[in-house]
């Protein structure tokens, strides 16, 4: 019983996340229409939410995004156009996945180096730890050495052999 319960309760914490931020009011009467806007909405970043895509959003810029989207939906154009005529008008941060250019290389390739530049510096920290280790003791004295012979080998002091 308890587990249907928490069952339900999850599933019910998760139905927001799902249903998205389209209302009923926005969407297309034709459902092959509305799958495009969806899709297109879907790579598309809210200006002024925490990476979320207007799909996603409640903000009335979104709302405002989505609308657009639905307009140039309905009058025939391709994805590529839609995307295209936001991203003159916004740039290229209103796509939540920037397109790969000489100008944009950075942006792509910055995660893998960051990972290159972790693994070493891992790498030499470790290496340095290792070789450092701890400093070389000096030599025994003829006194230290005569001190470890009468704990090891007996009192008096002469060698066992």
């Amino acid at each position: 019983m308890r587990m249907r319960s928490a069952a339900l309760v999850l599933l019910a914490l998760l139905m927001p996340a799902v249903s998205g931020a389209v209302m009923p009011g926005e969407q297309l009467a034709d459902p092959a229409l509305e799958a495009r806007a969806r899709e297109i909405s879907r790579d598309l970043r809210c200006q002024v939410c925490q990476n979320q895509s207007i799909d996603d959003s409640n903000a009335p810029l979104a709302a405002d995004l989505r609308r657009l989207v639905r307009e140039r939906v309905q009058r025939g154009e391709t994805n590529a156009q839609v995307l295209d005529h936001v991203v003159a008008r916004y740039g290229d941060y209103v796509r939540l996945t920037p397109p790969l250019r000489p100008d944009t290389v950075l942006l792509w390739a910055a995660p893998a180096l960051i990972l290159v530049a972790g693994v070493l510096g891992i790498a030499i920290a470790l290496r340095r730890r290792t070789t450092a280790g701890a400093p070389e003791a000096p030599p025994l004295s003829d006194e230290e050495r005569r001190a470890l012979r009468r704990l090891v080998g007996g009192d008096d002091g002469k060698r066992a052999g």
